[in-house]
């Protein structure tokens, strides 16, 4: 009788469908997407990002490692709008059926949330400008919420077995955020009508969300490296009406930024833009906690 029951048993194990017994392998182009997998999949989950915070995302080689990663990957999230044009289509040449363009297991964020400078015409002559509007999204928490509930979703369809479990952290995620969305917006009243200098328009979602305003990009055009002639005429333009921050992301250069900071005393700043792009953001809430404490503490306003 137990040799009967144990056979019974590891008949019964065999037939358990694999999304209730190994983990979902999620594929992130960013880290903020990885990060935002784990809110919602937790132990249930194997998150790769395939890119860092002193990385620029439009410029990713698909070398053999990605490959490989992807060729894994049961869900693929990325920020879309053109931002990983260069180098995703390569690597899903390689991908499951699953995580293709309209796969359960592609999901493009930027389908989900309104585009800054989407609709708007644009040819090369206007230097690297994405047609289908800003990709950088992720810097505007109102948008993760609604990001959020479709990694919910797709997650409860590849796995069903653990759909209850997606839901459950969903709602627990959604209500956290909100209440944490509240206190970043009311400490952030001091941020509204600030004046900021850029280096690319990385940033402008969060620019956005706190009511700030760009008076000036160092990048003549976007994508196109800083000039002398350039610096030289923001130079005058900053001395007659000075900003309040200079503000660039991590992986962004530098030279620019600190030669007219220098010039014109105002604050070059460097946000931490995506996870662990500056000590203790290793999650979406302390990326914001982190990126509002350096404004705040910066900022001439």
């Amino acid at each position: 009788m137990p040799r009967i029951l144990t056979i019974i048993v590891a008949g019964l194990l065999s037939a358990v469908p694999f999304t209730a017994m190994a983990q979902v392998n999620v594929f992130a182009c960013e880290p903020e997407w990885a990060a935002l997998a784990e809110e919602i999949g937790g132990a249930k989950i194997k998150t790769f990002s395939a890119t860092h915070a002193r990385q620029d995302p439009h410029y990713i080689r698909a070398r053999p490692s990605l490959i490989a990663k992807v060729r894994r990957a049961d869900l693929i999230i990325c920020s879309g709008a053109e931002l990983e044009v260069g180098w995703l289509p390569i690597l899903l040449q390689k991908a499951r059926p699953q995580v293709q363009p309209n796969g359960i297991g592609h999901l493009m964020a930027s389908q989900y949330v309104p585009l800054l400078g989407a609709g708007a015409n644009v040819d090369r002559s206007m230097g690297h400008v994405h047609a289908a509007g800003n990709p950088h999204i992720h810097l505007n928490p109102h948008h993760m919420v609604s990001i959020a509930a479709q990694v919910s979703d797709r997650l409860a369809k590849i796995d069903r077995a653990n759909a209850a479990h997606y839901q459950s952290r969903l709602q627990d995620f959604t209500q956290r955020w909100q209440q944490a969305l509240a206190q970043w917006e009311t400490r952030a009243t001091n941020l509204k009508g600030a004046q900021v200098v850029v280096h690319h328009s990385s940033l402008s979602y969060l620019i956005d969300w706190l009511q700030m305003r760009t008076v000036a990009s160092l990048e003549p055009k976007p994508g196109i490296p800083p000039t002398t002639s350039h610096l030289e005429s923001l130079l005058q333009q900053l001395n007659a009406a000075p900003a309040n921050l200079m503000l660039r992301t991590p992986y962004e250069p530098d030279t620019a930024s600190l030669w007219l900071s220098s010039k014109t005393n105002i604050p070059a700043v460097v946000l931490p833009y995506t996870i662990d792009g500056a000590a203790n953001t290793g999650d979406l809430f302390a990326l914001y906690e982190a990126t509002l404490a350096v404004l705040l503490d910066k900022c001439r306003c």
